[in-house]
């Protein structure tokens, strides 16, 4: 028995430490790390989503099999419209649909006819029909045990939704192609799910001290008692390295959010050195009582320069400036309440020019606020070998601990609420709960007669119901009462899964203005995460690609590790796809070394030789796309493998394909020293735009492929096929490169070469709809760097923009001039083709006018959202959204501040002056064709 327990015990402990060494490869962090820190909040959350995780994936192993497919492979669906079929490009005129079905484990297949107003129940019940029929089978099979897959994809159909809601008939509907479905028996499916979810062995739960012998509450002190000034000692600084002859001063500032609770205090200036020494008091004008929950207490270091004088200057005065060499952030309060007290020492972060900051209004218009940061982490610097440090001492300003009144105060909220009854409070008692309103809700809600009769119904903010988008809104770093937080997760919690993930990216970033590693924001993601394996999966991903940022790093790395103690099989999923993008690195950083001494030839021989190696081929072949986890990399194609010639030698993957009768390969775009956040926000906002206007019954035919950076200045962008640029295509239909981009036949006799006879019409129309979708989004969004050779068009068609290196007006300028000198891209051109080559075809251009019209009336009635969404980004760090006046840009271009009609007034004017500037963007295109000659 015991031998037995021995085996068993050392079996669980070498799983732990596989579990274990596959999480720190996966989050780029080993666990050891944390265990080091010996840190009683990191110590405590580890162990409080541990156990989260754990209840969460034996929820999942209780679940029945449909349940599970809808946790393993949500549904894809097209964004619901007010009546299905009425969108202006449908192609559902003719209802009936053609459908090849074969059954799992068999190379048969059926061809059936049915209505695109059918659900996935009645095709399958047609094809166990057909199947009984061709086979002669007495009893027929029940269409409830089987579901369908889409070929060679992780992507099924099911539930009670019509065919034609579902992306991959839409896909096929809109491409012309028939639909290959598998249907899948429920065995298969509770097979997989029996496999997937093996309980792991128990793991060991992160090393922390066994909770305390519960003992009598020691004695504490309300913060609300204590009416003396809030002060500080500073005391010295170390590891400085400026000028000697300089001056260093240091600034503190007590913040709640962004605003300030009281003026700047600063330090007296002392001579420069390694390690200067202050042993100075600073008093703050607000009183302690007064130190709201979620105050921080931010520092800024910084030398005193003589500002150098002009040339000509005939002053005599000298100024001095102020740079700044680090920064620091401290909670005054630690995650259990508690007021810090005692020596502190904070390992700064050096001070980055252009990071976020406050605006200056909000800093009580105070000379050197900005200096300080308090939208910054909390955390301490990790480098503490070489980071500057500041020691300050926090006074003990009482004999006992003291706590945030949450604590203290509900015990006397109690005692006032079951001592009362239902009789009439006395008006301190209505001033305390009043004050402790949330409390109530929580934990004394048989109280709620109480609070309805104190309640400030003049203050609508108290009572209203919060629209779900809207607490988005709240999640700002304007926002830190934990409260306001509470009540926007739980706004949240209403979003679907296919909303979420419209905003899965700025939550993320929300993340980095969390004051404390364990908060709802945080559980909310996880629980969201670990119910639906799509969420789960970019989740990741979103932070799996910020690991190499210091600051985020510990927080990013415990929420990893959290999702996978309840998602162990996901987690090996997700291993075989960071193994890839590892040999993908490799073999990246060999090409950029390579083609630099030999051809392109001769370096694509040498690249096509390091992936056939058997390390490289298991590596990279069949393995789920980090792009989207339904797509399959199954073989890859070696020989159709390139990169490309721009500056980082970007490497082009391409795959075969197991969707039997698609006849298409699947591509990835490795990217290596470019920073695709940019990309991949602007992207999302086409997607998002793309939702907006098909739930309106418009559909634009955009083509918002999937771009996701994995990790520093490296990622991932969809491989578009079937396409070509605008500047190939003029080069290519003209006889001199001078003339090419005035070429106004050269789009349309392409497309007529692509799509002949009855075919031109549709392609036509398909360019008719994605130029107006494009007109509208690229105006809104400010993007630049406009040229023909990041506008490219598909063979059917559909006109879309690659390369979103500038956006929200961020602009391009040549010796002072703007690049962009027109609103959109709307060239003449393109005009010819929307009319079909007919100038008098005057019907043609206002149905396209009519379509850029209603696109932008449609986005200005969800101008709010957008502006949410990109003030969360701010948290990114990104160059160009870094500040209120690039979000500024969005509302000017949605005419926030005007009616609806006055809102379409602004749009016609920009359309008009887009159309009569066109002339400009030809001779641009002209400059670029005779630069650039991108043919392969």
């Amino acid at each position: 028995m015991s031998s037995s327990g021995s085996v068993m015990s050392g079996q669980g402990d070498r799983m732990e430490k596989l579990i274990n060494s596959q999480i720190s490869l996966l989050i780029a962090k080993g666990l050891h790390e944390f265990d080091c820190l010996q840190d009683p909040e990191v110590n405590d959350f580890r162990t409080k989503m541990c156990q989260f995780s754990e209840e969460a994936a034996a929820h999942r192993q209780e679940l029945g099999w449909e349940a599970w497919l809808q946790y393993s492979f949500p549904l894809q669906l097209e964004p619901s419209t007010r009546s299905w079929g009425d969108s202006n490009t449908s192609q559902i005129s003719n209802p009936d649909l053609l459908v090849n079905v074969k059954f799992e484990g068999s190379r048969e297949s059926f061809t059936i006819q049915v209505s695109t107003k059918d659900v996935p129940l009645a095709l399958m019940a047609c094809a166990l029909q057909k199947k009984a029929k061709v086979y002669q089978h007495l009893t027929m099979e029940q269409p409830e045990d089987y579901v369908l897959q889409v070929n060679g994809r992780h992507e099924y159909l099911y539930g009670s939704y019509l065919l034609c809601q579902f992306k991959y008939i839409c896909h096929c509907l809109h491409s012309g192609l028939t639909p290959h479905l598998t249907m899948v028996h429920s065995s298969s499916i509770i097979a997989m799910q029996d496999e997937q979810s093996k309980p792991a062995p128990q793991v060991q739960k992160p090393h922390t001290k066994p909770p305390p012998i519960p003992m009598k509450k020691p004695s504490s002190v309300s913060l609300w008692s204590l009416g003396q000034p809030f002060c500080i000692e500073l005391i010295q600084g170390s590891k400085i390295n400026a000028d000697e002859q300089m001056k260093l001063v240091v600034q503190a500032g007590l913040f709640h959010g962004n605003e300030m609770l009281c003026k700047t205090m600063s330090s007296l200036e002392v001579s420069m050195c390694s390690e200067p020494m202050w042993k100075q008091h600073l008093e703050f004008d607000t009183n302690i009582c007064d130190l709201p929950r979620m105050a921080r207490l931010c520092f800024a270091l910084y030398v005193v320069m003589e500002k150098a004088k002009k040339v000509r200057s005939s002053k005599k005065k000298s100024k001095k400036v102020d740079c700044p060499i680090a920064w620091a952030n401290l909670m005054l309060f630690d995650y259990k309440d508690q007021l810090k007290t005692g020596e502190l020492c904070l390992c700064m972060w050096p001070s980055v020019p252009g990071g976020p900051r406050p605006s200056r209004e909000r800093l009580l218009e105070d000379e050197k606020g900005d200096l300080l940061n308090p939208m910054g982490t909390v955390h301490s610097n990790p480098n503490t070998e070489s980071a500057v440090t500041l020691v300050i001492y926090l006074p003990k300003v009482a004999p006992h601990p003291v706590y945030y009144p949450a604590l203290e105060k509900k015990l006397q909220l109690q005692g006032i609420l079951e001592q009362r009854g239902s009789g009439e409070l006395y008006e301190h008692e209505k001033d305390l709960v009043w004050k402790m309103r949330h409390e109530v809700q929580e934990h004394f809600p048989e109280a709620l007669a109480h609070l309805l009769l104190v309640t400030k119904w003049n203050k609508h903010e108290d009572v209203a119901q919060l629209p779900v988008l809207n607490a988005l809104e709240l999640l700002d770093f304007s926002f830190p009462d934990c409260h306001v937080g509470s009540f926007a997760i739980r706004s949240l919690q209403k979003l679907t899964n296919d909303e979420l993930f419209q905003c899965l990216l700025q939550l993320v970033q929300v993340l980095k203005y969390k004051s404390y590693l364990d908060c709802e924001l945080t559980q909310f993601l996880l629980d969201r995460a670990l119910a639906n394996r799509k969420i789960g999966h970019f989740l990741f991903w979103h932070l799996r690609s910020e690991m190499h940022v210091p600051s985020v790093a510990l927080r990013f790395g415990l929420i990893m590790e959290a999702y996978f103690r309840g998602s162990t099989h996901h987690m090996k999923v997700l291993m075989k796809q960071a193994e890839a993008l590892s040999k993908l690195k490799t073999l990246s950083d060999f090409v950029k070394v390579s083609s630099q001494k030999t051809t392109k030839p001769q370096t694509k021989e040498l690249m096509h030789l390091y992936m056939r190696q058997d390390t490289y081929l298991e590596a990279l072949s069949h393995l789920q796309s980090p792009l989207d986890p339904s797509t399959m990399l199954a073989e890859v194609c070696v020989e159709r493998c390139t990169f490309m010639d721009s500056k980082m030698k970007p490497l082009w993957i391409m795959y075969s394909s197991e969707e039997a009768g698609s006849g298409d390969s699947v591509g990835i775009i490795f990217r290596n020293g470019d920073d695709l956040r940019q990309d991949m926000l602007t992207l999302q906002k086409i997607q998002l735009m793309d939702t907006l206007w098909k739930q309106e019954g418009l559909d634009l035919r955009m083509t918002p492929y999937g771009c996701l950076p994995t990790g520093d200045c490296m990622g991932l962008i969809e491989v578009v096929q079937h396409l070509d640029t605008i500047a190939n295509i003029q080069l290519n239909q003209s006889n001199l490169s001078a003339i090419a981009a005035f070429n106004k036949d050269a789009l349309l006799n392409w497309l007529k070469s692509k799509n002949p006879g009855e075919a031109l019409d549709r392609a036509i129309e398909e360019f008719t709809l994605s130029c107006a979708g494009y007109c509208v989004a690229t105006y809104v969004l400010g993007i630049g760097d406009r040229h023909s050779d990041n506008i490219m068009i598909r063979e059917n068609g559909q006109l879309f923009h690659i390369d979103f290196g500038h956006f929200l007006g961020n602009f391009k300028t040549k010796f002072g001039i703007n690049r962009e000198r027109v609103p959109f891209i709307l060239t003449h051109d393109f005009v010819h083709v929307i009319q079909q080559g007919k100038t008098s075809n005057n019907e043609k251009f206002e149905r396209f006018r009519g379509y850029c019209e209603q696109a932008y009336s449609i986005l200005r009635r969800h101008g709010l959202l957008f502006l949410q969404l990109f003030a969360l980004m701010q948290a990114a760090g990104l160059p160009e959204l870094s500040s209120s006046k690039d979000i500024q840009y969005l509302k000017d271009t949605l005419a926030l501040g005007k009616t609806e009609e006055e809102g379409l007034k602004h749009f016609r004017v920009k359309f008009n002056e887009a159309l009569r500037e066109s002339w400009k963007i030809k001779v641009n295109w002209l400059a670029h064709n005779l630069t650039k000659d991108n043919r392969q």
